[in-house]
């Protein structure tokens, strides 16, 4: 027996607007009114965010949700811009739930209305979609630059913005630094953000490559990878290292793997036998330096 479909969020759109239909700033008069309620809006009068940071829409899950939506309706409204030179909205957040009701046959929708311009727009879509949506870990990387460069939001702002630690941005970010098709590989999840950010610590985009195709071919571990990379980046100094270096006690020496995995950089522990010692973290430029002090501090 099918569900009972729910009744509907919001009330009718000419219910709500009334006689404000030339309100097209929350500046205006009577804005509060529009700003945050619930409206059914035909399909055909919203259109898509060119602001979107989501790229690909999975076929099969979209027909999962369309099936849910036909038969209990949409559970949580999506949000809306109320355009300023017609009589559209614009999608702020909640494409997904957009393009199902689409395929459900649903005429009209409940969505949030807001008044924003473009840019205070492209915020909510790309923190609402970071907060909430299952991004890939590149789709969130993008979106993290996009705030950065379109919204002109700091590490700093972004994190108060996201509730994400910073050390947590600057991973995503380095992200975009790797090889294009390891990039690739990251969105269709042939491997795991933690074999990303092992694999970044390559300088060589040759060498990046390889290793991406070993982790394929081998199935290796994100452990497995790491201590691949400690042996690509400094393998002359590993065996220097080797034949000089005093061997450490079995605590110490779990300490310094375990630094050396939390900052993801070689990390070099001595230590004499009062117990006396040093830690050496080297790092490759100044951004590895703020990612390295960022970890730190968190």
């Amino acid at each position: 027996m099918a569900a009972p479909k729910r009744k509907a969020l919001g009330k009718g759109l000419s219910a709500l607007l009334r006689d404000d239909e030339d309100i097209k700033s929350a500046r205006d008069e009577n804005a509060d009114k529009i700003v945050g309620a619930i409206a059914e809006i035909e399909i055909d009068k919203i259109v898509p965010n060119p602001f979107q940071p989501r790229i690909q829409f999975d076929a099969e899950a979209l027909e999962e949700l369309s099936v849910s939506i036909r038969e209990l309706g949409i559970i949580q409204p999506i949000t809306v811009r109320k355009n300023p030179n017609d009589d559209k909205f614009t999608i702020i957040s909640g494409e997904r739930r957009f393009r199902a009701s689409k395929l459900a046959g649903l005429e009209a929708i409940p969505a949030y209305i807001r008044l924003a311009d473009d840019q205070s727009m492209l915020e909510m879509a790309l923190v609402e979609n970071i907060q909430r949506e299952e991004l890939d870990a590149i789709e969130i990387a993008l979106s993290y630059q996009r705030l950065i460069d379109e919204c002109d939001l700091t590490q700093e702002a972004m994190s108060e913005r996201v509730g994400k630690k910073r050390s947590t941005i600057t991973n995503y970010l380095r992200l975009l630094k790797l090889q294009p098709i390891i990039q690739a590989g990251i969105r269709d999840r042939m491997i795991s953000m933690g074999h990303a950010r092992a694999i970044i610590n390559i300088e060589s985009e040759e060498q990046q490559l390889d290793l991406y195709e070993s982790i394929i071919a081998k199935d290796l571990s994100v452990r497995q990878v790491e201590e691949a990379v400690r042996k690509l980046k400094q393998p002359s100094r590993e065996v220097s290292r080797r034949k000089t270096k005093t061997v450490l006690p079995p605590k110490a020496k779990e300490a310094e793997d375990n630094l050396s995995r939390l900052l993801e950089s070689e990390v070099n522990l001595t230590r004499n036998n009062q117990g006396r010692g040093k830690i050496v973290i080297p790092f490759q430029n100044d951004d590895d330096l703020e990612r390295i002090i960022s970890l730190i501090k968190n």
